[in-house]
């Protein structure tokens, strides 16, 4: 059980959908009334050129926009080409939209998988032909697919490309250079256009050639809306919350979120922990986890959070109950134990009852609140009610007015799962880059923009 991640919250698993991002419940207030209500530019990474600014500053009819994008979709495992989820596809619209809306020809560029080099012809690492019907369709326009995103033929191509054209460039990473910041790559990626928009939220704390690099060989770079609407915000939300801020940490691995947790001890009012990671905490306070995921090498590392939380006065809040069974399974035996009640071969795969409704409480008191990582195995339906719960408390916070961000990865799984994803104020697109600008750290794709 060594790759469990936990989840946390409550009940029906048809709870929450990657679909729309959007600013909860519009009719309780505008977008734009939230944005100026609680978030305030105040890191260099919100201090950047957006593409409407970019339109302001130049007339883009006819000209070459290379859009980075991430067009990362899953494909059904029996044919490999049909698209079984075209969220991130829907993702660039906005952005390409209003591009073309302005007469520029787009230029849509995006890795796919990990072929590390090598060009694979079809699957999740292959060439980037299955999503060409869906872009298509939603932008209204016909998608020109090249077999290459740099050389003669490529230059050629988007060389022909008149007023308000759609030329899609194949998987970046069939370079190996690209994921080294490879400058061959960038300058070649360089010579198909003279403005760059980085709409890969994702893949934003890469230094890519594609993310990064190609920056350096444009006449402005910009954010796209889905970036920049990313870094208002998580950064908005961390920077300048309306308190009190509680953040909801959840998954495996403590390792992984230490750097976070360090982090939000400096900027919340209340951490909630959940997920593996919780036994590693555990046992730094001496208690027995059974059999339950734990790291030791970390679990210091762990008192000595729990001290810095305390010596700050902000709540670090465990959970006082888990549900435990009796092997790693849906249909292993259960029961509920106070947490320093774990022994023998029993491990914790979920927060327990008394644990939710403390967690609730907390989440009630909150104006700005950030799910980041399950509570419990919520792939597993008899320990997913902790992940799902919390959802739910996210969405009922959302319609009371409160900001509600969903960062990255698993938590996004499992509000999507819960059919909660337009129930909450934003769900983040990126998994490491949510944990980064969370941490913050300044993402290298977000650094190379234009200054606003």
């Amino acid at each position: 059980h060594c790759n469990f991640s936990f989840h946390s919250i409550t009940t029906s698993a048809s709870m929450f959908s990657l679909a729309a991002s959007t600013l909860s419940r519009t009719s309780c207030r505008s977008a734009s009334a939230l944005s100026s209500r609680f978030f305030h530019a105040t890191g260099a990474d919100l201090a950047k050129l957006n593409v409407e600014g970019l339109a302001e500053r130049v007339d883009l009819e006819g000209q070459n926009v290379l859009m980075r994008v991430d067009l990362n979709v899953p494909l059904c495992k029996s044919d490999d080409v049909t698209v079984t989820d075209d969220t991130r596809l829907r993702a660039i619209v906005p952005t390409a939209k209003f591009l073309l809306d302005k007469g520029a020809n787009v230029i849509l560029c995006s890795h796919f998988g990990r072929p590390k080099g090598e060009i694979i012809e079809t699957g999740k690492n292959g060439r980037l032909n299955p999503v060409v019907p869906h872009l298509k369709d939603l932008l209204g326009t016909n998608v020109i697919k090249v077999d290459d995103c740099m050389g003669a033929e490529v230059e050629a191509a988007a060389e022909k490309l008149t007023k308000g054209e759609v030329l899609l460039l194949e998987n970046t990473r069939f370079y190996a250079g690209e994921t080294k910041n490879d400058e061959q790559l960038a300058e070649g990626l360089g010579k198909l256009a003279d403005y760059f928009v980085m709409d890969a939220f994702g893949t934003a704390h890469r230094a890519h050639s594609s993310t990064e690099g190609v920056a350096k060989h444009m006449k402005m770079a910009a954010a796209g809306y889905l970036l920049d609407k990313e870094l208002k915000f998580l950064k908005g939300a961390v920077d300048a919350p309306n308190r009190p801020l509680c953040a909801i940490v959840g998954g495996a691995k403590v390792s992984t979120k230490i750097p976070v947790i360090e982090s939000l001890i400096e900027k919340c009012d209340t951490i909630l922990l959940g997920g593996g990671m919780i036994f590693t905490f555990y046992k730094a306070l001496g208690y027995d986890i059974g059999a339950s995921l734990v790291e030791d090498d970390m679990v210091e590392l762990a008192g000595e959070l729990m001290k810095k939380a305390e010596a700050k006065g902000i709540k670090l809040v465990l959970p006082t109950d888990v549900i435990l069974a009796d092997s790693f399974s849906n249909d292993a035996n259960t029961a509920v134990a106070k947490a320093d009640e774990i022994s023998g071969t029993w491990m914790g795969l979920d927060i327990g009852p008394e644990s939710i409704e403390t967690f609730a409480e907390y989440i009630r008191q909150s104006n700005t609140i950030v799910f980041n990582g399950p509570m419990g195995v919520f792939e597993m339906s008899n320990f997913a009610k902790g992940t799902v719960t919390v959802a739910q408390l996210m969405a009922e916070a959302t319609e009371r007015g409160a900001i509600t961000i969903v960062g990255g990865g698993d938590s996004v799984a499992a509000v999507n799962q819960a059919g909660l994803g337009d129930k909450v104020s934003h769900i983040s697109t990126g998994g490491g880059a949510s944990l980064e600008l969370l941490e913050g750290k300044e993402l290298p794709g977000v650094a190379a923009l234009n200054e606003a």
